[in-house]
């Protein structure tokens, strides 16, 4: 198959779906791509809701980072399944040619893992409610099935983040807006503003550096060759296209309009944000805007049933 031909037709029918207005349940994009919340009834608090929703994608990224640099046995939260490419084990770090990037992944693993013990210490010892264990991840089918929906082909070798240093770059590229778009659309529904939202904000910082740094280091080699036929730019195009389609179109590639874009923001320069409804999308590979599980999620998020109704009120965003 040619690649080229197929990445073309692929990103041309994202980008007219994304142009017929796919977005999450509750959510109107502005003119400017903001987001018009819905807010929660005015005697409900979903902060443990959010937060635990937030824990769920931090198991994510500190799952990926920590088995990238070998250390995958340092994630706490349980024994759930971390699903990894034949080979790859997670406890011996990928074949990294650049020090300088596998001292970044380290430093954003070790942020990753933070991230989750702050918010397990957080819902247990400060809002004392029930903390989400971790759930079934899995970046070995979910990453190959992105790559492959991505191109709108079968692609050979098949797409897997621990093969090498490039291929890393791409899969954490994958999660790195999402993050930061999740946290500032999870912001409006936050109750506890002095402790809750101020806390949140300072891990989307976090998340905003990450972002930054992936992009950066992408932008360096996108006009490097990949296995596909095709340069690093289109690769990253094809994922951000891919996003824009289930997450209510908010996504941008490496280059717009002929210039280098590093910071994902709209024609303010105001980050994007995410409804809930919109990150799940994203991670659950889903089209339907009403999918409970799949993708890096097999089994769904990990919902404390006593927290069950603000899941539901999230994810009905």
């Amino acid at each position: 198959m040619d690649i080229q031909k197929a990445l073309k037709k692929s990103i041309d029918r994202r980008q007219l779906l994304g142009n017929l207005g796919m977005m999450g349940a509750g959510a109107v994009l502005t003119a400017c791509g903001g987001v018009v919340a819905q807010p929660p009834a005015e005697d409900k608090n979903y902060d443990a809701a959010i937060l635990n929703f937030a824990l769920n994608l931090e198991y994510l990224e500190a799952a990926f980072y920590l088995a990238a640099v070998g250390r995958i046995d340092e994630l706490p939260g349980g024994d759930a399944e971390i699903v990894l490419p034949a080979g790859f084990d997670g406890k011996t770090a990928l074949a990294f040619t650049t020090p300088a990037v596998a001292e970044y992944a380290n430093e954003i693993a070790t942020d990753e893992l933070n991230h989750v013990v702050f918010l397990r210490t957080a819902l247990a010892d400060v809002l004392k409610v029930s903390v989400a264990p971790r759930p079934k991840l899995d970046f070995a089918n979910a990453f190959a099935g992105a790559a492959n929906t991505a191109f709108g082909a079968t692609l050979d070798p098949v797409f897997n983040p621990f093969a090498n240093e490039l291929f890393f770059l791409h899969g954490a590229f994958i999660f790195e807006d999402v993050g930061v778009t999740a946290y500032n659309g999870a912001a409006p529904y936050v109750t506890d503003k002095p402790t809750v939202l101020q806390k949140a904000a300072g891990i989307l910082a976090v998340e905003a550096y990450h972002a930054g740094e992936i992009r950066t280091l992408l932008y360096q080699q996108k006009d490097v060759d990949t296995p596909y036929g095709v340069k690093v730019e289109a690769v990253v195009e094809a994922i951000s296209k891919l996003r824009a389609t289930v997450g209510g179109g908010k996504d941008q590639g490496l280059v717009v309009d002929g210039k280098a874009n590093i910071v994902v923001a709209d024609e303010n320069s105001v980050a994007f944000a995410r409804t809930p409804r919109e990150v799940a999308n994203i991670v659950f590979l889903d089209t339907t805007n009403a999918a409970l599980k799949g993708g890096f999620y097999p089994d769904g998020l990990s919902i404390p049933a006593d927290l069950a109704d603000g899941f539901g009120f999230l994810l009905s965003l």
